[in-house]
């Protein structure tokens, strides 16, 4: 598989831009009763702790495995949906991309304005392409969790 990137890591920032105000937007509107950490930076094996995170609930979605999915999502995300079945039917009918999926990659994590975001590029079956913008949320435990994701076109094309 070929993928057509023009200086990969600006068009990753543009569609990430791009979506922003809305992915800001759902980061209130998906927010639980928690305050946000101010983090200005995060490490390379807090980048890579996020990663697991969004590959394992991927995975586990993909295997039906509801519960464990359901599991690394914020507490309020777990709020807003109250059991494992209610979060995987949104899933299975919001978010379809990320379950049919031929191809995924992790793109550059940001931090903007105290807001952990964690890009994922799918590509379709189709090779429509999009990024999957996951917002982060570190835990009292230090783990980090789902606290919500949006869908977003991507100026990438797969070939």
């Amino acid at each position: 598989m070929k993928i057509r990137l023009l200086a990969r890591r600006t068009i990753a920032s543009r569609a990430a831009a791009a979506v922003l105000s809305a992915l800001l937007a759902l980061t209130v509107v998906s927010a639980s009763a928690q305050p946000r950490s101010h983090v200005a930076t995060l490490t390379a094996a807090e980048w890579k702790s996020i990663e697991a995170i969004v590959g394992a609930q991927l995975a586990a979605l993909k295997a039906g495995e509801r519960d464990k999915a359901f599991g690394y999502a914020s507490p309020g995300i777990r709020a807003q949906f109250g059991s494992a079945e209610n979060f995987a039917r949104m899933v299975a009918e919001s978010y379809t991309a990320l379950l049919s999926a031929r191809y995924t990659e992790f793109l550059e994590g940001a931090v903007i304005d105290g807001v952990v975001i964690q890009p994922l590029r799918l590509i379709a079956p189709d090779n429509t392409v999009l990024v999957a913008l996951y917002t982060m949320e570190k835990q009292p435990d230090g783990r980090w969790r789902i606290a919500g994701c949006a869908l977003a076109p991507s100026t990438v094309q797969a070939v």
